[in-house]
């Protein structure tokens, strides 16, 4: 019988989006049983006496969510209120702040927890100064910084943005550089891997997907959780960065390599009392050559031209007439370039073959030329090669016409 927290528990994941098949699979429940709570608007509950304090039932449940989320007292109240709550919201406040105080003790005294082979890799960024781009102009230098639980071989790349698409390239670069990778990764709770509200980031999940990946975060106010990795930000700061000056980003980014083969990962470390590179021999990671290669999809923002036209890689493609003038998103990769208002994708192409080359949905120019015959003030395509299937059922004229 499906007991109160497994109830909320079922609940909570699909407000986090998660399937109705991953739910069932994760809570070993039955997908009719899933299906079931999720139509109830509360759970089957028998009268009893009850013992203790009003809360007590919900506690379980509140002291999850408050380690998921950190919402305060009066949203936890609102969760709770829905399942049947009827105390009032300074109970639940007093709880989780008896939650707090356990916390900073047991916090003080955290005991080590030993990653098993291939099991663990943990990820954070440092922001470690600032250097001249290649235009001159002053930006901020970040270190990615990954380290296997097991083995502690450290992996450091420097960037001047922390965005995802930079994320996920120093993720591979990581790969590559450890020669596999882990089942799961430890993240902290940045905004690249999980929104405030706590929804995670699709474009994330689909690159972990690819690997089979498991994405872990760690607890709101639970920092240590990803201590090893935070220990090795120390290590970087203080045994590379500081006290030295480099000639440019490339010099730092090729003694950060040197750093890294020769001294982080060859060293006896202080906790395993062994050497990362010799560890890593032990680690077991899931081999690269099983799943090839992770192609990124970039994103970029583009105006549409008066002509109907987005320009992106040195080629045009075509855009419905009525997205003239506007903003659009246009993300290309995997050979496809797709147009974007919003989260509806309006416009969808093969990638040109090569630059200067124009890419013109038949449907789009029919369009256009429509709206030429109306009257109504639209300026002709510049001539150039076009890629276009044009059906059997219309004359050439009428696209010739169009495109000058």
């Amino acid at each position: 019988m499906l007991d109160l927290e497994g109830w909320m528990e079922i609940k909570s994941m699909k407000r986090e989006g998660h399937s109705i098949r991953e739910i069932s699979r994760r809570t070993g429940r039955s997908r009719n049983t899933v299906r079931k709570v999720l139509r109830n608007k509360a759970p089957d509950q028998t009268k009893r006496r009850r013992k203790g304090s009003i809360l007590d039932e919900y506690k379980v449940y509140l002291k999850r969510r408050y380690h998921e989320t950190g919402l305060s007292g009066v949203r936890l109240l609102e969760e709770i209120a829905g399942l049947g709550y009827e105390g009032s919201v300074d109970t639940v406040r007093r709880y989780l702040a008896a939650i707090d105080r356990e916390e900073s003790v047991s916090a003080k005294a955290t005991v080590r927890f030993e990653t098993p082979p291939g099991k663990q890799a943990q990820v954070d960024w440092a922001e470690i100064g600032k250097m001249p781009d290649e235009a001159g102009k002053m930006k901020k230098v970040y270190a990615f910084v990954m380290v296997l639980g097991f083995s502690r071989m450290t992996f450091v790349e420097f960037t001047y943005s922390m965005k995802l698409p930079v994320l996920i390239a120093c993720q591979q670069k990581a790969f590559e550089y450890f020669g596999g990778y882990t089942r799961e990764i430890l993240y902290d709770n940045m905004a690249q891997v999980r929104h405030p509200s706590g929804k995670l980031n699709p474009k994330m999940l689909d690159f972990l997907s690819f690997y089979g990946i498991t994405l872990k975060t760690h607890r709101p106010r639970r920092p240590r959780t990803k201590g090893k990795v935070e220990r090795n930000v120390h290590y970087l700061k203080d045994n590379f960065i500081k006290g030295r000056e480099f000639r440019d980003f490339a010099d730092l980014q090729a003694r950060g390599r040197s750093w890294l083969d020769n001294t982080a990962n060859r060293r006896v470390h202080a906790t395993t009392g062994k050497i990362p590179f010799e560890m890593l021999k032990e680690e077991g990671l899931l081999p690269l050559e099983a799943v090839g290669e992770y192609k990124r999809v970039e994103s970029v923002q583009r105006k549409v031209t008066s002509e109907g036209y987005i320009l992106i890689g040195g080629s045009r493609y075509s855009v419905p007439p009525k997205m003239v003038g506007r903003k659009v998103t246009v993300e290309s990769g995997y050979g496809t370039v797709s147009i974007l208002a919003g989260e509806t994708i309006v416009a969808k192409h093969p990638q040109a073959r090569k630059r200067k080359e124009t890419v013109t949905d038949p449907v789009h120019a029919a369009e256009m030329w429509k709206l030429s015959v109306r009257g109504q003030t639209v300026p002709k395509a510049k001539p150039a090669k076009l890629l276009i299937q044009i059906p059997d059922e219309r004359p050439l004229t009428v696209y010739e016409e169009v495109i000058g």
